[in-house]
């Protein structure tokens, strides 16, 4: 097998090896190129059909764009209209083509101006996964973002969410202690300290049968080299936080972040190797607020769709590689019709939109199990009432989707386009929580907007957790005070416990056959009589 390399892409000529077969269905198609690509543990298989034009596959990588192109080849495919199926190895001497995409052009083609079809990525994935555990299941939809491990446990949680920073993760100085991990002829090293950091967190809660998320995140490290790697080129310093998009632009920062996402996989794909395993692996964190949260610079909604479209295949490809059941999530906060107003159209975007693009786009190229972890804050993070959110409407063109209206979203991605070999998405609710206001009544509001909303989740089939933030009051929020704890504000640490507060019973109960009981205070505050009459809303 033939390959010329130019920039970012390489290509293939096909010879003997590949089998050109022919299909007992039409042989002449109205939309000529490839139309599936199935990996299995050995090889790699790409169907299609042409339309009489003598064509050639070119095979591109999975980092940077697919924009450049020259020195395609020659020509492999017969110029008789037929329908055709390529059977390429898996591997390409240590590089696995499984992060490729594929696309066929014309012969005379110098760039992929004459591409037949968008290129096409795997889709279809056969006895390729290391491990084949079925995906968790648990009692009920209750979970924190865990910060006291014992704490959360005596709390009864079914579901976990741990936030992991890549920089973190990376040790460029290659210590001889440190974790190895092989990317297509690639070592990548992973700090020793940090990794086992977090299987004393996930064992304790793995064992207990709860399902872990893990929230891929990369922050600003003060060493400029591993920036380079793992922040986006893009990447503003005068943005307010020090989180960025992800480095999939080059060749090396997509190689890091393919390393990161398959080691995670692997050490947390089974019990009890490493103390447990990881079920959900979240993509960044609110993304259509990018400015603030995955910052990659002043892009448009598209630009931005596209680059996190790119690293979430990665990411998913990833996962499916180690995998059969892993979910990937993408991160969405609580604006939907409108952006967040803290920022600009190349700032924020809302989130109907960016899903409606980003699928319409994961579709043309090849469908992936991509999965949603929202964020339905209430509409003024300030104000724990949700019930009265005036943007949260019953429309579809509700500004925002907070609990009040939570129901649309299922409903939205019900939708036909949306659903994946005919099933609906999954919903996680990752990262939300309610404000302890400084008045009489604080705790009993914060603890009335956790019982409506954890009632209207319970009751939606398609959201499978309801994951709580925070776990204790944080001083570094802004002034929120979202925790079950209130905070010791004379402490060492920015959240070190104090005292529980009201909202702590109620948590506790809340999937607990005395749940009635320990949510009745909240009847009047919201102002119903029973819960019944929420669903009927």
């Amino acid at each position: 097998m033939a390959r010329n390399r130019s920039g970012a892409l390489y290509f293939i000529t096909v010879i003997a090896g590949v089998i050109l077969a022919q299909f007992p269905f039409p042989t002449f198609a109205a939309n000529p190129g490839i139309t599936n690509v199935t990996a299995s543990r050995d090889g790699i298989t790409i169907r299609g059909t042409t339309d009489g034009s003598s064509l050639r596959l070119v095979e591109l990588r999975a980092h940077g764009n697919y924009n450049a192109v020259t020195n395609l080849g020659t020509a492999t495919i017969p110029a008789t209209p037929a329908a055709f199926s390529l059977n390429l190895p898996r591997l390409d001497g240590k590089r696995d083509r499984l992060f490729s995409s594929f696309v066929v052009v014309r012969e005379n083609s110098t760039d992929l101006s004459g591409a037949i079809g968008a290129p096409r990525f795997v889709e279809r994935f056969d006895n390729v996964a290391t491990y084949n555990t079925p995906f968790p299941t648990v009692t009920s939809k209750k979970g924190l973002q865990v910060q006291m491990v014992d704490d959360a446990i005596a709390l009864g949680i079914k579901h976990a969410a741990l936030n992991i920073n890549f920089s973190q993760m990376i040790d460029l100085s290659q210590r001889t202690n440190s974790f190895p991990w092989d990317v297509d002829g690639h070592t990548i090293h992973f700090q020793r300290g940090y990794i086992e950091s977090l299987d004393r967190q996930i064992g304790p809660l793995a064992e207990k049968g709860i399902v872990i998320s893990l929230i891929l995140l990369v922050y600003q490290a003060g060493d400029a080299a591993l920036n380079r790697l793992l922040l986006h080129p893009n990447y503003d310093q005068s943005a307010p936080n020090r989180l960025g998009a992800f480095n999939t632009v080059t060749e090396e920062g997509a190689r890091h972040f393919r390393a990161c996402v398959e080691f995670l996989a692997d050490r947390y794909a089974r019990e009890p190797r490493y103390g447990g395993r990881v079920a959900n692996f979240i993509l960044g964190n609110e993304v259509n607020s990018h400015w603030f949260w995955a910052n990659m610079g002043r892009v448009s909604m598209e630009t931005f769709a596209e680059d996190y479209l790119r690293t979430a295949r990665i990411a998913n490809t990833a996962l499916r590689k180690t995998s059969s059941s892993a979910r990937l999530y993408l991160s969405l906060e609580h604006h939907w019709n409108i952006h967040y107003p803290g920022g600009d159209a190349q700032q924020t975007f809302a989130g109907r939109p960016f899903l409606e693009y980003f699928n319409r786009r994961a579709k043309a190229q090849g469908d992936f199990d991509w999965h949603l972890a929202f964020h339905p804050y209430p509409e003024n993070l300030f104000e724990p009432r949700t019930w009265n959110d005036k943007s949260a409407t019953t429309n579809d063109n509700t500004p925002r989707i907070t609990f009040k209206n939570l129901e649309l979203l299922p409903r939205f991605l019900r939708q036909p386009d949306f659903l994946h070999h005919g099933q609906p998405r999954r919903i996680i609710l990752s990262e939300q929580g309610f404000h302890t206001v400084d008045k009489p009544d604080g705790e009993r509001w914060q603890a009335a907007g956790y019982a409506y909303a954890y009632y209207k989740t319970a009751n939606l089939p398609d959201i499978d957790s309801f994951i709580l933030h925070r776990h204790v009051d944080h001083g570094a929020e802004g002034g929120l005070n979202l925790g079950l704890w209130a905070r010791n504000t004379a402490g060492k640490s920015i959240a070190e416990p104090a005292r529980k507060k009201l909202i702590y019973d109620v948590f506790l109960k809340a999937d607990t056959a005395q749940w009635r009981e320990a949510f009745e205070f909240a009847l009047p505050i919201i102002g119903i009589q029973r819960w019944e009459q929420l669903l009927a809303q």
